[in-house]
């Protein structure tokens, strides 16, 4: 599905492929020879996403832009299926795994991995060439790596990286369920006026 958002309507290069049950929606890019495989969703939120030349979006993939946080893949990335790459960088040749997670103001090195299950929390800065391994998580800048049993090391970095406030704009004293979930209620409920476009 191919829909219009907020008044922008994705920009699909002729070269690419996009699924007939994938989505594609709002102020999208996909370049040249891209593929965007069954399942997918790519849905510009506030932010804008741009998805670059040879990339694959695998099944059921989520790559979403957010307002102050665009979303740019580059060239050559493969995100396998099941990933979330959300307001993020992801630069050339990376490679994000089956059910890795990438949250809003990260950026992923050239050539990065971020294998199976990996987390790249926010606004945390991985090196080109870097590994994050199976399970692990990436935070700070520059990132550090932390396996999943070092909860404890891991919050004392984690906690200054912000995440209330990079992903709902509200302080962490102010971050309360009923708060988070009006904000979504109101960005989200702009979708009632997406339109379908031709080819859909």
């Amino acid at each position: 599905m191919i829909l219009e958002h907020d008044g922008h309507r994705p920009r699909i290069h002729p070269s690419a492929y996009v699924a007939p049950n994938a989505v594609v929606c709002g102020d999208v890019s996909v370049g040249a020879d891209v593929r965007v495989l069954f399942g997918a969703v790519l849905t510009a939120e506030g932010g804008a996403i741009e998805v670059g030349e040879r990339s694959i979006v695998m099944e059921n993939s989520l790559v979403r832009g957010r307002g102050g946080h665009a979303t740019a893949i580059g060239r050559s990335v493969l995100l396998g299926p099941h990933s979330h790459v959300n307001g993020a960088v992801v630069e050339d040749e990376a490679f994000i795994a089956t059910g890795a997670a990438v949250f809003p103001g990260a950026r992923i090195g050239k050539g990065a991995e971020v294998r199976v299950h990996g987390v790249v929390h926010v606004n945390a800065q991985v090196a080109p060439g870097t590994v994050v391994p199976i399970g692990w998580v990436a935070v700070g800048d520059p990132a550090r790596l932390f396996s999943p049993d070092q909860h404890e090391e891991l919050w004392r970095v984690q906690r200054d990286a912000d995440f209330p406030g990079t992903v709902f704009g509200l302080a962490r004293e102010e971050a309360t369920m009923d708060r988070v979930t009006a904000r979504y209620a109101e960005l989200f409920g702009r979708h009632r006026t997406d339109r379908f476009l031709d080819g859909a």
